[in-house]
């Protein structure tokens, strides 16, 4: 056996270690929600969620792991060691319709976003601006006392690739009906958004961080890493009317949804496969 093969099965190893500890670690991802409390530490595999109308969340590990890759794709070069200093939360699910809602009724959110005739039970809020949600994260950080925000593009791909090194967090073929992308033979490729968590969860017990609807991240977007922090801070410079997004959606191919793929959007254009996830930060 040469010695690539040898480094090919080490890293495999490795990926299915992470994969297993990861699965150890979130094996409490079913229960059911707590209620944070200010006296009372949130720790990691914590799920919870600071009102009822707020984002079920997920408290992270910290770690490192390698953002982007070496590959054809210029966006995604070169590929470097990002260290996660402190655990921090993160939506469980994308932000849902219902979620929004709340907002609306409080009279600080004014857009009332159009679901594009699929119904918002359970699906993930759909065709609003990068602005208008910042109006729902100020909001939400309000109603609750704790820092929201969206995540940094470093941590989105962190808790997508959730402690794994392929193409996507269960291997590196899409497969068939892992997750909501034009081909990857869900009930919803190609059609719609589905309901959150119509697919299995990731090892740290996120669900549609694989396709679905493209999500919203802080970041003002850069054509490559080149020049970027080996730390979670967003990229504030660089061309900041378009801001980056990631995921991939229905609508888009499984390429798309690969971990490491980055594409952008305008700040004031809304989209029918482009919604986002929340962070909560820790104290």
């Amino acid at each position: 056996m040469t010695m690539y093969q040898n480094f090919k099965l080490l890293k495999h190893f490795i990926a299915s270690l992470a994969i297993f500890f990861g699965l150890i670690l979130y094996d409490a991802q079913a229960k059911k929600p707590i209620e944070a409390k200010q006296d009372t530490p949130l720790i990691v595999g914590d799920v919870f969620r600071d009102c009822l109308d707020c984002p079920e969340m997920v408290v992270v590990p910290a770690g490192l792991f390698i953002m982007g890759s070496n590959g054809k794709r210029t966006a995604e070069r070169p590929a470097r060691r990002v260290n996660i200093m402190a655990p921090f939360a993160v939506g469980k699910y994308e932000v849902t319709f219902d979620q929004w809602d709340a907002c609306l009724k409080d009279g600080v959110c004014t857009h009332k976003p159009d679901d594009h005739n699929w119904g918002t039970n359970g699906r993930p809020v759909i065709n609003v601006t990068w602005y208008q949600v910042k109006t729902y994260l100020l909001w939400l950080s309000q109603k609750t006392g704790h820092m929201y925000r969206l995540p940094s593009e470093a941590e989105w791909e962190y808790v997508n690739r959730a402690g794994t090194i392929t193409a996507f967090w269960w291997g590196n073929e899409p497969g068939t009906n892992n997750a909501n992308c034009k081909d990857c033979k869900s009930q919803w490729s190609a059609k719609s958004s589905a309901p959150v968590g119509s697919f299995q969860p990731n090892p740290f017990g996120l669900f549609d961080t694989v396709g679905n609807v493209f999500e919203w991240v802080s970041d003002c977007w850069n054509p490559d890493h080149e020049g970027a922090q080996n730390t979670t801070a967003p990229r504030t410079t660089g061309t900041c009317d378009l801001r980056v997004i990631r995921g991939g959606s229905f609508y888009y191919f499984n390429k798309v949804s690969q971990a490491s793929y980055r594409a952008k959007n305008p700040t004031g254009v809304k989209s029918y496969w482009l919604g986002f996830r929340v962070v909560r930060e820790l104290p």
